[in-house]
């Protein structure tokens, strides 16, 4: 069989590039709009690509199924990602695993579940990963606080059901696996818990303080603004944690439970994997 991943250098298609080479002797293709920089792994074949771009579709030729995750810099869906679709289609591309956000099909205007209803349109078979917040982005985004002993996020005391991405390229890689049918799957980790309790777990595994300073939203676009950060990015990182202060984001899945066979990696044990992050 041949795939296609597009995001094949981000946390979640670099994954899937991995666990589908690790399967068995299929065709990976890692799609980026720079295969010369590509930097995954070895045996996947590095192809240009770009939603935005239709000449760079001769990727889909031959490919059984397609790893789809929106560039979060996308402007409107409907031009720039649905001919790509479109495309998939007409090269006989026979499904697709859509990367999406858990409650898309609460938020009917999130470009997450405008995809889907586009794909649900379509002759492919899929699956959507609705996924929660990643715990990677704590060892991206916030890393540097973290290892100043702060979790600086405006998430208030709500909880959410944070989800490991490497669980989630696990699922990915088996929807595309797997033949045939439709699904959608909640990708959660195994509990809820808050940023308080996050930051409790943080200073226990990793040996020293780290605390949850719970900024209010005004407080915490000043602080972002004093340090720099564009505002487009401190405003797309308030938009992330809203929900959760909401108490929106508690509800916890079993997607990977129901594809792996296995409890999703706990919070706990994402912080020790990745100590090297902080220490």
């Amino acid at each position: 069989m041949g795939f296609l991943v597009t995001g094949a250098t981000g946390t979640t298609g670099r994954g899937v590039v991995r666990e589908l080479l690790a399967d068995a002797d299929h065709e990976v293709r890692a799609g980026t709009r720079s295969p010369d920089r590509y930097d995954g792994p070895d045996a996947a074949t590095p192809v240009r690509f770009d939603f935005t771009d239709p000449t760079s579709y001769g990727a889909f030729a031959d490919c059984d199924g397609v790893f789809l995750v929106r560039p979060p810099a996308m402007g409107r869906v409907e031009r720039d990602l649905f001919p790509a679709i479109d495309a998939m289609e007409r090269a006989g591309v026979q499904r697709v695993t859509v990367l999406s956000v858990l409650g898309a099909d609460r938020v009917p205007i999130l470009p997450h579940r405008r995809i889907e209803r586009r794909v649900e349109s379509s002759s492919l078979d899929y699956a959507f990963l609705r996924a929660a917040y990643f715990m990677q982005n704590l060892a991206a985004v916030h890393a540097a606080d973290v290892r100043g002993g702060e979790l600086v996020v405006p998430a208030g005391d709500g909880r959410v059901a944070m989800v490991d991405a490497r669980d989630v390229a696990a699922v990915g890689a088996r929807t595309l696996l797997d033949a045939g049918g439709r699904r959608t799957l909640d990708l959660t980790g195994p509990f809820a818990l808050d940023f308080h309790e996050a930051a409790r777990t943080f200073s226990q595994v990793l040996g020293f303080d780290v605390e949850y300073t719970n900024p209010s939203f005004p407080t915490f676009v000043g602080e972002m603004r004093a340090r720099g950060v564009p505002t487009g990015l401190t405003l797309a990182m308030c938009g992330v944690y809203a929900p959760t202060r909401l108490g929106l984001t508690g509800r916890v899945g079993d997607g990977v439970e129901e594809l792996l066979g296995r409890r999703p990696r706990s919070f706990e044990r994402f912080v020790g994997d990745y100590r090297d992050v902080w220490t």
